[in-house]
């Protein structure tokens, strides 16, 4: 009775989120049944969760190290290729998996519409535990169960499925050009406006797949029907996001938003 009163009797799944935690939540006016929004970045080995207050804006809540994840920069092609996918990806529920190997998991959801489109393959691409990665985010043991409990608790108050959006880099303009020559800077040139549009908006961007690339913000000319991940993409032109920004707001990078999104895309080869 007494280790379960102290929380060691309970199943790591269960576990409630830390009282450090709840208290740092509170002082940024955050609850657990908040809708949660999740930004990886590998190059940094850093792991963002942000929550949804009654703004209806996102703010940073806590930014966790990674403990370990496997290949280098660029996005998973392949079954067993042991790379770490980059993308964005969305979770629900039933993605959840109290009973894994690797202590706590949740699965990104790979491959996407864009990754199919693609013909990239893979299964299991996880964020989970017990630091240690095949092709995963891997966390250590307690932090898992933080981040568990956290995105489980949104998931239980209503919130269907969060997004997760992994970036290679933080993609400020800066990082950016020092990795422009890297084979994988037309793909990268897809994400970033989907990185700069949450930057400015602190909301998750609209993200659509066609011509096997992601399209954000993109307001069709006519209604386009069923979009085809690869098939052409109808008319459009791009949703200019509008500046907000709050004194309280916790802000990890305040870098502006690019002017230059179509220019890239187009001057930089997709991969």
């Amino acid at each position: 009775m007494m280790l379960a009163a102290c929380g060691q009797g309970i199943p790591p799944h269960m576990k409630p989120i830390p009282k450090e935690a709840m208290h740092l939540m509170a002082s940024k006016g955050m609850r657990n049944a908040d809708p949660i929004f999740i930004r990886i970045f590998k190059e940094e080995s850093e792991l963002e969760v942000w929550k949804k207050r009654s703004d209806g804006k996102f703010h940073h809540f806590k930014t966790y190290p990674i403990c370990n994840y496997s290949g280098a920069l660029g996005p998973k092609l392949k079954q067993g290729d042991r790379q770490s996918p980059e993308g964005f990806y969305t979770v629900s529920s039933g993605q959840l998996n109290p009973n894994s190997d690797y202590h706590l998991a949740f699965n990104l959801g790979f491959p996407n519409r864009f990754d199919r489109s693609r013909g990239y393959t893979g299964n299991y691409l996880m964020v989970h535990g017990d630091c240690t990665s095949a092709g995963c985010y891997a966390m250590t043991d307690a932090l898992i169960e933080e981040l568990y409990a956290l995105v489980r608790d949104a998931l239980a108050n209503g919130q269907d499925k969060f997004h997760v959006h992994a970036f290679p880099f933080r993609m400020t303009d800066e990082n950016f050009a020092r990795h422009r020559r890297n084979k994988w800077a037309g793909f990268w040139a897809q994400l970033k406006p989907g990185y700069e549009h949450f930057e400015v908006t602190r909301q998750v961007p609209d993200v659509q797949v066609c011509s096997r690339r992601y399209l954000v913000n993109a307001k069709f000319t006519r209604k386009p029907g069923k979009l085809r991940a690869d098939g052409p993409c109808p008319p459009y032109t791009r949703v200019t996001p509008q500046q907000w920004l709050a004194a309280n707001s916790v802000t990890p990078d305040q870098s502006p938003l690019s002017a230059k999104w179509d220019s890239i895309t187009s001057a930089t080869k997709t991969q």
